[in-house]
């Protein structure tokens, strides 16, 4: 059912814009389909995948935005007032944005946190005194983001009902691939030797891919972006990887590599030329091929490929 909300007077003809028949230029291409909002990168995805060729995706955030300090735009918000359905990551992945989203769904509308079945044991709780919430990178493991894919099929479903069953079966088709993306991830990374599998990284990112792979990780800041590392993290990081005698340490996509510089210049340490994704996937249609195979790092999948390339050819 096809929901439409009023945009107040100077918000509409910002955001929607006016013809010369002074009719609002519509956000959505085609209104037929279901008109889908989501928000990160991954999440974007996610919808694309399960939806096919019966939703019209507008993804707020893009390639190389960081969801924690995300501020939303007049255009998100038109886009959010006049779709079918919104679906973002949770677990306060978008910071105050979730706020509003919440919001919405206790007024009704048709809101969806993809990561609201994951139970508090796969979760991993934080340690940091400050943080009441589990972390959100949960993508990190794909098995685990597999259990994403309910969510978003329920969602869907409830929107048109009459594609069910194409959405679970495209749902369950993801579901192989996150699970044969696991195992081949596990086989690439078993080429490092075990006493260099730690990842340093510009922010707390990578907890779950560590947890899934066996890997000790690093940040610079905590996890999240918003968090700023002071003299003493950036000391504390360098005798850490001084100690641990490591090869490499990664930059990311979506955060700052001024401070990942700086802990690299100090520890005198190589520096990864290829930034990790970590709160964003890469552009759409870059596709890179490495080891024989192809990928398009625009996608969650190529992503992770990325990453664990990224990772094993930097440190084994």
């Amino acid at each position: 059912m096809k929901k439409r909300f009023f945009l107040g007077g100077t918000v509409a003809l910002l955001v929607l814009g006016l013809n010369s028949c002074n009719r609002p230029l519509s956000i959505w291409q085609d209104e037929e389909k279901i008109n889908v909002v989501a928000t990160s990168t991954m999440v974007t995805d996610l919808v694309q995948v399960i939806g096919g060729d019966k939703v019209e995706v507008v993804g707020m955030m893009k390639a190389g935005v960081d969801p924690h300090s995300y501020e939303q735009t007049a255009s998100d918000v038109a886009a959010m007032n006049t779709a079918d359905v919104i679906f973002y990551s949770g677990l306060h992945l978008e910071g105050h944005v979730q706020e509003g989203l919440e919001k919405r769904a206790a007024k009704g509308d048709d809101v969806y946190a993809v990561t609201k079945n994951m139970s508090k044991a796969e979760l991993i709780q934080p340690e940091e005194e400050y943080q009441d919430y589990a972390d959100p990178h949960v993508w990190g493991d794909p098995e685990l983001w597999s259990k994403t894919i309910d969510v978003v099929v329920t969602g869907l479903t409830k929107e048109s009902p009459e594609f069910a069953d194409e959405f679970k079966a495209r749902g369950e088709e993801y579901r192989a691939q996150l699970l044969d993306l696991k195992d081949w991830s596990k086989k690439r990374i078993a080429e490092v030797p075990a006493d260099q599998r730690v990842l340093v990284t510009s922010h707390d990112a990578f907890f779950y891919f560590a947890k899934a792979y066996d890997f000790e990780v690093k940040g610079l800041q905590g996890l999240s972006t918003e968090n700023i590392s002071g003299v003493k993290d950036v000391e504390n990081l360098i005798t850490f990887i001084k100690g641990r005698q490591l090869k490499m340490i990664f930059p990311e996509s979506s955060v700052n590599k001024k401070g990942i510089q700086t802990v690299a210049q100090k520890a005198g340490v190589s520096l990864s030329h290829e930034e990790l994704f970590s709160d964003a996937m890469g552009d759409l249609g870059d596709v890179v091929e490495l080891h024989g195979e192809s990928y398009d790092r625009g996608t969650y999948i190529g992503m992770q490929k990325h990453n664990i390339n990224t990772v094993v050819d930097g440190l084994k």
